[in-house]
């Protein structure tokens, strides 16, 4: 039995006063609603309502049950309507996790425009070039940049596609020479990113197909942002997100090598606990962060 079925039924027919007229309401029959109140009676062990073929009308329990049912009733009517405004509102404390290079460079030039657009937001953001357990650490969201995310629990849904390209400074190129032939980057100096997939295997795309590089990084950084100065700094070739190497590529402080050949393009996924949707703060974040992403 369905006690709040039960009890909606029950509050319908005292109020209107007749089975005939709540079964009506309800789009059921009054031999359903009949069989349901002798139910309750029978579970609660107490008449509630006494019949005759002219008149109805409350028992003392009836009157109890009534009253109980109908505060029980409302405070749930309240709390389904609480939590439908709260879904459609963009408040209460948004925790996003994201990769430190991806925080500092995109996400933080866009939270100012995001907070005024949000005055009753909270916003924790979390920047870490680990994978962190999101559930554990009560994350919202997670950004995630990989090539492809692996089957789980959570929802990894794909926002925008960034590029993996070699790059080098030219003080480094004048000295250490211009590799002409993915087979030539083996012999130069690399740096690696630390928690990156491919640290020792670069597997380059370009004109002749995929070749793969197994390497020996003599440096290895755990942050692309150090990783861009330590290249910025002649200390050898290594590999970048455009997000990442944009500004200095545009600067001429970094140069492309091997233009013609790059790693697989990771996407960027924006990753939820949640299978029932994302809530009215996330999926305000994410449009906000969709639209740095084209800017």
């Amino acid at each position: 039995m369905d006690k709040l079925s039960v009890m909606r039924a029950f509050r319908r027919i005292v109020e209107r006063g007749s089975f005939a007229r709540a079964a009506e309401d309800l789009g059921v029959s009054p031999a359903l609603l009949s069989r349901e109140i002798k139910l309750l009676e029978e579970s609660l062990g107490s008449t509630l309502l006494t019949r005759t073929t002219r008149s109805m009308s409350l028992t003392d329990a009836g009157r109890l049950y009534y009253d109980e049912a109908s505060g029980i009733l409302d405070a749930v009517a309240g709390v389904e309507a609480r939590i439908r405004d709260w879904a459609g509102a963009v408040r209460g404390h948004l925790k996003v996790n994201a990769p430190t290079s991806f925080g500092q460079s995109v996400i933080a030039p866009m939270l100012p425009a995001f907070l005024e657009a949000h005055p009753d937001l909270r916003l924790t953001l979390s920047l870490d070039d680990r994978v962190v357990d999101m559930v554990e650490g009560g994350f919202d969201l997670s950004i995630r940049i990989r090539a492809e995310m692996p089957d789980s629990a959570l929802v990894a849904r794909r926002i925008a596609t960034t590029r993996q390209r070699l790059f080098a400074a030219p003080s480094y190129l004048e000295h250490a020479g211009t590799p002409l032939r993915p087979e030539d980057i083996p012999r130069h100096r690399i740096v690696g990113f630390l928690y990156a997939n491919h640290l020792t295997c670069w597997s380059l795309h370009g004109p002749e197909g995929t070749i793969t590089l197994d390497l020996d990084p003599p440096v290895r950084v755990g942050s692309s942002l150090a990783l861009r100065d330590l290249l910025i700094a002649g200390q050898g070739i290594g590999t970048l997100p455009d997000f990442v190497s944009s500004e200095a590529e545009a600067r001429g402080d970094l140069v492309r090598v091997l233009p013609a050949w790059e790693l697989p393009a990771p996407g960027v996924f924006a990753v939820t606990a949640s299978r029932l949707g994302m809530d009215a703060k996330v999926t305000a974040f994410l449009n906000h962060l969709r639209t740095a992403l084209t800017a």
